[in-house]
């Protein structure tokens, strides 16, 4: 084993390989951009070297700088993670040339399955099935395009040197081909420096189901089962399961075969995953193989007690596996999800912010959460937008659902939008229990588990009330303290009027709905800075309501009418500058969020409903694409700009009907969040 590796990489995957790493008693060495100088990897790894700026390609992306980090701190061999160069063969090349094991397949696998193109073709030798299509080395647009009426309409392009989703299109009809051809191979450009694709056809409401391979020096090949991946958004993976809903031991067995003869005909050696396509009718096609360790490996290390990091490092110094393809067996099954900042609603544009408030699943015996962030920490838009990885288990499908549902509920992120509300509806959602999943899952149930907009209740706004009466007290507090007077009556924030009860008014702003709350403080209130006692009026309804303070991080115990129930109420300074109250109470996942209308910090053009006309950034990022000129006509929902932002592109589209006044900024120009980019002129009513 081992005396000392490097992690090349960073987030989640950097903190669970030097988690592993630890237990073996294998010193680590992290790396580190300038974004992630305090980040967590960091912090959990026996040494850290700076590599360089925030970009990738500045800095994780840099080969030698890795190379050179691990010579200079004596580490024998260096882990890659995934994404980043894990699937690199000339990153693999440059570590035997300098005598540093890389922790993966050899260069020469690497390649075969890099191409995807290539990929099939040696599939093909080896008799794996395959989808039928075009994999061709002649890339002009019209061959592309007669072979795209050759395979039959819908069809699939796809790049061929990455995956991820990333370079990814489905076109429904020839008029739509060029379009998303070159768009694919943009976006194939940016993030794999090959805009090479290929062509297949789009099978209807597929299953994604992938094998994972592991293969030693001495020439053991076997799989340990497979992984459901239907669940997806924009190509890429939300919900993984093990095993598959619906898999028969004959299939299973056909699949794991077909799996290990692709890591056999590359001569593979280490973690590996063969990803298959497969039809209601049970047929199955290979896709593709990723020469790594996958994101969703946890639900394979659930269901068969086994940590597949150990096994890499085992392997890569020379061991032999541990186990035999007749020692492996299926125990319960797992779920997991990915915790990702987006914002559903927006088409799964990616968030970014400080993460002021985050609290996940406790670990326990039936829950794991893999993370590479604390809160405090910031979500970039430099790096994939992951915040955590939830996995549960348990003996069955129905019984780890149970698991995964409590999980969601426990989920707190406040800061930035995520998917919590997604993955819990999707969690709950009877298709879902009931096992039917294909890729076109999210889609096809858009209206049900995209979370809409919608105001927050009674119980919601009662909460985040006694939440501020709570820091009104703490303030009030702070500011006697510091007066040469603290006992004197006008620091009091219990309403007292001399002449009659007192009350205070808080409005608050629920998406287009405003509500002011009335609290008329109880003549018993001791105003303690740590409890409040009051009758609360709202929506012509009246109840009484306590808060107790709990703890330092917002919860508090509430009595709302006769209900005592455990509240957290999270305030925090959006990106506007307003101030946003998340309220989490009763289970529901992802809060509630109310803002506070303060009648002193209204802008007059606010205050006399003036709003400009245009389009804004809503993330830092690089303008790839400009559709409109100045001066022209535009329908709501046109194409107008093509932002690329956290390796994606995403095509902002023209608000309403009306004329392009001035575009402000050109291909290839960097642009940062909230940058005005259009000058829009709606059409008269």
């Amino acid at each position: 084993m081992f005396g000392k590796i490097l992690v090349a990489n960073r987030g989640e995957i950097a903190c669970r390989v030097i988690r592993t790493a630890r237990r073996l008693g294998v010193r680590t060495v992290a790396v580190y951009s300038d974004a992630d100088r305090h980040a967590r990897h960091v912090a959990m790894a026996d040494e850290a070297v700076h590599i360089g700026p925030a970009p990738a390609r500045e800095s994780y992306l840099v080969a030698e700088k890795l190379i050179e980090a691990a010579r200079t701190t004596g580490a024998e061999a260096i882990h890659p993670g995934y994404g980043f160069l894990s699937e690199n063969a000339a990153f693999a090349e440059a570590c035997a040339a300098a005598g540093i094991v890389f922790i993966g397949p050899p260069p020469a696998a690497i390649r075969a399955m890099g191409s995807k193109s290539e990929a099939k073709k040696l599939m093909e030798a080896a008799r794996v099935p395959l989808v039928p299509g075009y994999h061709g080395d002649d890339q002009s647009p019209a061959l592309l395009a007669r072979e795209a009426e050759r395979i039959g309409y819908p069809v699939l392009i796809k790049a061929s040197a990455g995956g991820g989703g990333k370079g990814m299109r489905v076109v429904e009809t020839p008029a739509k081909f060029a379009e998303s051809l070159a768009g694919a191979q943009r976006e194939a450009k940016a993030a794999f420096a090959d805009d090479h694709v290929l062509v297949e056809k789009y099978l209807t409401r597929p299953r994604h189901i992938e094998v994972q391979v592991f293969a030693d020096t001495h020439g053991t090949c076997l799989y340990l089962f497979e992984r459901d991946c239907s669940i997806q958004r924009r190509h890429q993976k939300v919900i993984e399961e093990a095993p598959a809903p619906g898999m028969t031991a004959e299939r299973r067995k056909a699949m794991g075969e077909a799996a290990v003869s692709a890591a056999r005909a590359i001569g593979y050696v280490g973690a590996g995953t063969v990803e298959f396509i497969a039809d209601p009718s049970g047929a199955f096609y290979f896709m593709e193989m990723n020469t790594r360790l996958q994101v969703e490996h946890p639900v394979t290390e659930m269901i068969t007690g086994q940590d597949l990091v150990e096994w890499q490092l085992r392997v890569a110094a020379g061991e032999r596996m541990p186990l035999t393809q007749e020692e492996l067996a299926i125990k319960g099954h797992a779920f997991e999800v990915r915790l990702y900042a987006e914002d559903p609603s927006r088409n799964f544009l990616p968030s970014v912010g400080r993460l002021v408030h985050l609290a996940l699943p406790r670990d326990r015996l039936h829950v794991r959460v893999d993370t590479g962030v604390r809160s405090g920490d910031s979500v970039t838009p430099y790096y994939d937008p992951m915040i955590a990885k939830i996995i549960v288990h348990d003996q069955d499908r129905a019984a780890a659902l149970r698991r995964l549902r409590q999980a969601l509920r426990e989920t707190e992120v406040v800061g930035v939008r995520t998917n919590t509300a997604l993955l819990a509806r999707i969690a709950e959602h009877p298709a879902f229990a009931a096992g039917e999943v294909d890729t076109g899952f999210i889609e096809r149930h858009r209206a049900e588990v995209i979370p809409r907009a919608e105001a927050a209740d009674e119980r919601a706004l009662a909460l985040a009330t006694l939440a501020r009466l709570l820091e009104w007290r703490q303030e009030a507090q702070a500011r006697a303290a510091q007066s040469p007077d603290p006992a004197s009556p006008w620091h009091r924030v219990d309403g007292w009027r001399l002449n009659g009860a007192g009350h205070d008014d808080i409005r608050w702003k629920s998406g287009e709905r405003e509500v002011i709350v009335t609290a008329r403080y109880q003549p018993a209130d001791a105003l303690d800075t740590d409890t409040v006692d009051c009758r609360l009026e709202l929506d012509g309804t009246q109840m009484d309501a306590s808060a107790v303070r709990e703890g330092t991080d917002g919860s508090f115990r509430a009595t709302l009418g006769t209900t005592v129930m455990l509240a957290r109420v999270i305030a925090s300074t959006a990106s506007d500058g307003g101030r946003d109250y998340v309220v989490f109470a009763g289970g529901a996942p992802g809060g509630q969020t109310l803002r506070l209308v303060d009648q002193r910090d209204v802008s007059a053009a606010e205050a006399a409903g003036v709003h400009g006309g245009g389009l804004t950034a809503p993330m830092p990022g690089k303008i790839i694409d400009v559709k409109v000129r100045d001066g022209e006509t535009v329908s709501r929902g046109q194409p107008v700009i093509v932002l690329e932002a956290m390796k994606m592109e995403h095509t902002l589209l023209a608000p309403a009907d009306g004329t392009v006044k001035k575009t402000l900024y050109a291909a290839g120009d960097q642009v940062p969040e909230g940058a005005d980019l259009v000058e829009f002129e709606p059409a008269e009513a």
